[in-house]
């Protein structure tokens, strides 16, 4: 006689107690136990995703912070050139004696801000808090895939925080060689001051974050494919989720790219390799390095340099499309379109990274090649930004300060990605190469959109993290000086780089043809200064909500339809008290057959149309 036997199976990844039948059903019991933890267990080394993903998102705040106050600092040179600031001297000491900053300063002020927003602030800033936070909520989990390994995740990215930070203070001070760093400049210690010690820290600091990202990629896609809950097919995901697992899967291609990049170059600098140095002298002396390519270095840094375009953009993407459509009050437009237009951006985004090099003298047709690859993204890139106009479209809008992000987001990426049109074509990029134009075009179409992006993302999921609101006058306050105040820094050098205005330049004294855009670079100084201080106004609404916001008093304040909502206000151990919920419909199901909104739990009722099928 055939019965059922039910044992007991322990899961290494959730910590938690199944009951499995026979027929392979699993059947979870109604209590969800779980071990006592102390501080240290549950806020510091915490292998609970949704405290992760807010030491990610503390972190990249920090950094943040960090970054902007440098690009402050250095924009205060540009604004003001050759003037003294003796609060600079108090603050840096001997980089900026009698509070002037220095060439060599300045340099590192620039090398230090790119890395720090790019990788730091917008990689792991932005898919660390979200793909923690949302991945196994969205999707029906206890928790990730490998808690273990997500922990580790933040650690690594928190050691290079720790190593970026000290080369700081250094004797010789942090690497001044640009984010990108290019040898033979970065390849060699006697080539500045900033490619001392300053420089093998930024290249261990960057080996720490990649390994960090790639434990990070390898949960998210784990998660993501093996851990949704009954019913949530991939067709029935957020596009939040979507996003995110593309962005792991380019991260986890891509990065190890880089990391064997930063490798070679610790080479070439400590035990004499060739890997990118050939032919070069130093005050008249032939150094034995011979044989490289600072080409190669080229090649390797932006087959990863290009795809972390898109490693920061698409998380915005999945982000702004969850919060537009909930607060457009309509199903999002064209869902497929929109999951099918990030397929393709990630393609792409492995096939056109020679167009950062069409001035090294990359042959012509090769050149012809990158151009229309490069042209072609524009395509999945109109797809969205379609659908996202065509969703917000007679919409009944909510103007809540995530929305108003998430529409500045498609603002900014449409303006700055309509000048990526003019650098996409090799004949008029190399011109504009070297000048403000493209500092212009890349702050607004990937950091300041993808910012939008993030801060968006904040505003919105912030009652889950911390069952509070933020303050709604003041996050209307912080939109509207950030956008402006980033139109008003970014775009005007647009014009500037079309005459001709070199970047990295430390003075513009030198070149009396530009001396002209003197006033205009201290307006957008004092724009930068007053976006600068709208962050910190950010920062305050941040903190004091999370202890005197006022308290959210419903599971789903947003009305909402995916399952992050129907957990607890705050959800703990586990996320889900009892039995995790059971999905039978997409996220979108806004304003249809008389419901306002229609969460993914409640099943098909008869005849009832599906929407996105």
């Amino acid at each position: 006689m055939a019965h059922e036997m039910q044992t007991a199976v322990s899961s290494p990844v959730t910590d938690h107690v199944h009951f499995q039948t026979v027929e392979g059903e699993i059947r979870e019991p109604e209590h969800i136990p779980h071990h006592k933890e102390n501080f240290v267990t549950k806020y510091i080394f915490s292998q609970d995703h949704k405290t992760i993903g807010k030491q990610f998102l503390f972190t990249g705040m920090f950094w943040a912070f960090v970054g902007g106050l440098l690009s402050l600092i250095f924009r205060l040179q540009l604004g003001y050139p050759g003037q003294s600031f003796p609060i600079l001297e108090t603050l840096f000491g001997k980089w900026a004696a009698g509070g002037i900053i220095t060439p060599e300063f300045y340099y590192k002020l620039v090398t230090m801000h790119g890395t720090l927003l790019v990788f730091f602030v917008l990689t792991a800033g932005l898919s660390g808090t979200f793909a923690n936070l949302l991945i196994p909520l969205q999707c029906g989990a206890r928790d990730m895939a490998s808690p273990f390994l997500n922990m580790l995740s933040y650690w690594f990215f928190f050691a290079a925080s720790v190593v970026m930070l000290i080369s700081f203070f250094i004797p010789d001070g942090a690497a001044d060689g640009g984010w990108t760093f290019y040898p033979p400049l970065n390849g060699l210690r006697e080539a500045s001051i900033g490619s001392r010690a300053g420089a093998d820290y930024w290249l261990i600091g960057m080996a720490l974050f990649i390994i960090s990202s790639l434990l990070g990629g390898l949960n998210y896609i784990t998660t993501v494919l093996n851990l949704r809950t009954k019913g949530m097919s991939m067709n029935r995901l957020p596009l939040t989720v979507w996003a995110l697992l593309i962005t792991a899967i380019l991260g986890l291609i891509s990065f190890p790219v880089l990391l064997g990049a930063a490798i070679l170059v610790l080479f070439d600098r400590n035990l004499g390799t060739s890997f990118f140095l050939d032919e070069i002298f130093i005050g008249g002396r032939h150094l034995d390095q011979m044989g490289g390519n600072a080409i190669l270095y080229q090649h390797l840094f932006w087959f990863l340099g290009h795809p972390e375009v898109y490693i920061i953009i698409l998380p915005a993407f999945g982000l702004v499309s969850e919060i537009i459509a909930n607060n457009a009050r309509k199903p999002i437009f064209g869902y497929r379109a929109m999951v099918l237009s990030m397929l393709a951006i990630a393609i792409l985004a492995f096939v056109v990274w020679a167009h950062h090099m069409f001035v090294t003298g990359l042959n012509p047709f090769v050149a012809s090649v990158f151009v229309f690859l490069t042209l072609l993204v524009a395509v999945p890139s109109a797809v969205k930004v379609f659908n996202w106009l065509a969703t917000l479209w007679q919409g009944n809008i909510r103007f809540t300060p995530a929305m108003l992000f998430a529409i500045g987001f498609v603002s900014l990426f449409i303006s700055g990605g309509l000048t990526g049109i003019f650098l996409g074509n090799s004949a008029l990029d190399i011109p504009l190469h070297d000048t403000y134009f493209v500092v212009a075009h890349f702050h607004i179409v990937m950091g300041v959109s993808a910012f939008f992006g993030m801060v968006a993302g904040v505003y919105h999921w912030f009652p889950k993290m911390f069952g509070r609101y933020m303050n709604h006058t003041l996050g209307y306050v912080h939109f509207w000086i950030t956008l402006v105040g980033a139109y008003l820094v970014f775009w005007p050098m647009h014009y500037m780089g079309l005459i001709g205005l070199p970047r990295r330049v430390w003075s513009l004294d030198a070149y009396q043809n530009f001396s002209m855009y003197g006033d205009m670079n201290r307006f957008m100084t004092d724009a930068a200064m007053l976006v600068f201080f709208a962050q910190i106004l950010f920062i305050l609404n941040f903190v004091y909500s999370i202890f005197w916001g006022r308290k959210v008093t419903v599971k789903n304040p947003w009305q909402s339809n995916s399952l992050e909502w129907t957990t607890e206000i705050v959800p703990g151990h586990g996320n889900w008290k009892g039995p995790i919920p059971t999905v039978y419909r997409w996220p979108y199901d806004y304003s249809k057959n008389g419901d306002d909104f229609i969460p993914q739990t409640e099943p098909y009722r008869p005849g009832e149309e599906k929407l996105h099928h």
